[in-house]
C-alpha cells in the first residue's frame, strides 16, 4: 500500500521515530559552566533539637529544617557543582565524605543528608568558634568553600576572657555562616540514655557560666567571693542557657573575624542565593544528557499523532510545469 505523504499524522510518526532513535544514541552536550565546590558542616548538638521552625503547619526542629533546606538547596546548585558533607559536635567537625558531583550523585547525597541525626554527636559540649575554625582549615585542604550551619549557642558559655583566637588568614576561605533558629528563646528538648524525649532542659541541667580562667569583672562583689578559694563566688550562676535562640550577633562577629559571610536560615531559595553570592564560581566543563529532552519531544509528537483528526491533510502543491503542459500549444496547426 502506497503511503499518503499528505497525511499530517505520518510526519508526526516519522518525527517521533527519529527523536526516539536519537535518544537511544545517548547524545550528550558539553559546555563550560560555573559550578561551586562546597563543604557543608551541620551542627548536630543538643540545641539543634529545638523546635522553633514550622513545616506543613507543624513545628519541626532546627536540624530537621536544615536537612530539608539543604536537600532543596543542593538540587538548585548549577551543574557541575561538588558537595562535601560533615557534622560538628564538641569542638571539631567530622568529615563524612569528600566533594562529589552533586548532579551525578544527588540520590546518595540526599540520603546522607536525610540520615543526619543528633545522635551522631560524640560529646554534649558545643564550642562553636573552635569548630568553625577547624572547619575553615578542612575547607582549605579540600579547596572548597564553606557552609557552616549552626545556632551559635556555645555550651558551656564562653569564659570571661572570650573565645579562642582565629589563627588563620582572614578571607582565605570563602563561604557562609548560616544562623539557624528563631530569635525568641525556646525550650530545648531533653532525652534519656535511650534517646527517648523526656521533657525539656531545666535551669539546673546546664551550666550558665564558664568558670575556666580568670573571673569576670565585678566578681568580687558576689556572695561568698574569695580571691583564692572562690574567685567566682560561692553561689551557682543562674541564666537562660537552658533555653535557646539563634545567637546572631555572635555568629556575625565570627563571620567578620574569619572573612566569611553571614545569613539567617529562612528557606532554601534564600540559602542558595546567600551562598552563591559569598562563594567562588569555578568554571568547568559540564556534560548534559539530552535523552530526557529527546524522549519528551517524542512523547509530545506521539500524543499529537493520536489527538490529530484523521481527515486532516497537508495541502497539495502543483508544480508550474504541469500547468503549462495542460494549455494549448500555439505552434501546432489546428
Amino acid at each position: 500500500m502506497r503511503p499518503d505523504f499528505y497525511d499530517f499524522r505520518l510526519w508526526l510518526l516519522i518525527g517521533a521515530v527519529l527523536l526516539l532513535a536519537a535518544a537511544f544514541a545517548a547524545p550528550r552536550w558539553t559546555l563550560m559552566r560555573d559550578g561551586y565546590d562546597v563543604l557543608v558542616i551541620v551542627d548536630v548538638t543538643g540545641s539543634m533539637n529545638t523546635r522553633d521552625y514550622s513545616a506543613e503547619g507543624r513545628p519541626v526542629s532546627r536540624l530537621e529544617f536544615v536537612k530539608s533546606a539543604l536537600r532543596e538547596a543542593i538540587a538548585d546548585l548549577p551543574c557541575p557543582s561538588r558537595v562535601a558533607l560533615g557534622v560538628f559536635s564538641e569542638r571539631r567537625p567530622f568529615l563524612l565524605f569528600e566533594p562529589i558531583d552533586a548532579c551525578a550523585n544527588y540520590a546518595p547525597l540526599e540520603g546522607s543528608i536525610a540520615a543526619l541525626d543528633w545522635r551522631m554527636a560524640w560529646e554534649g559540649d558545643s564550642h562553636i568558634a573552635a569548630g568553625l575554625f577547624r572547619a575553615i582549615d578542612m575547607a582549605r585542604e579540600l579547596n572548597a568553600d564553606l557552609m557552616f550551619l549552626t545556632d551559635g549557642q556555645e555550651a558551656p558559655p564562653l569564659p570571661a576572657s572570650g573565645g579562642p583566637p582565629f589563627e588563620g588568614r582572614r578571607g582565605e576561605v570563602r563561604g557562609l555562616i548560616v544562623g539557624v533558629g528563631g530569635y525568641e528563646l525556646s525550650p530545648i528538648p531533653k532525652y534519656d540514655d535511650n534517646g527517648r524525649e523526656v521533657g525539656f532542659l531545666r535551669v539546673d541541667d546546664v551550666p550558665h557560666e564558664n568558670r575556666f580562667g580568670l573571673p569576670p569583672r565585678g566578681a568580687e562583689e558576689r556572695e561568698g567571693y574569695n580571691a583564692r578559694n572562690a574567685p567566682f563566688g560561692a553561689a551557682a550562676a543562674v541564666g537562660v542557657e537552658h533555653l535557646s535562640s539563634v545567637r546572631e550577633p555572635y555568629l556575625q562577629s565570627l563571620a567578620a573575624t574569619t572573612g566569611l559571610e553571614y545569613a539567617h536560615l529562612v528557606d532554601a531559595p534564600r540559602l542558595v542565593k546567600s551562598y552563591t553570592d559569598a562563594a567562588t564560581a569555578r568554571p568547568r566543563r559540564a556534560e548534559f544528557d539530552l535523552r530526557p529532552s529527546l524522549g519528551a519531544a517524542a512523547g509530545v509528537l506521539l500524543f499529537a499523532l493520536y489527538a490529530a483528526p484523521t481527515h486532516f491533510k497537508l495541502p497539495s502543491v502543483r508544480k508550474p510545469w504541469r500547468k503549462r503542459t495542460a494549455t494549448a500549444q500555439p505552434w501546432r496547426r489546428k
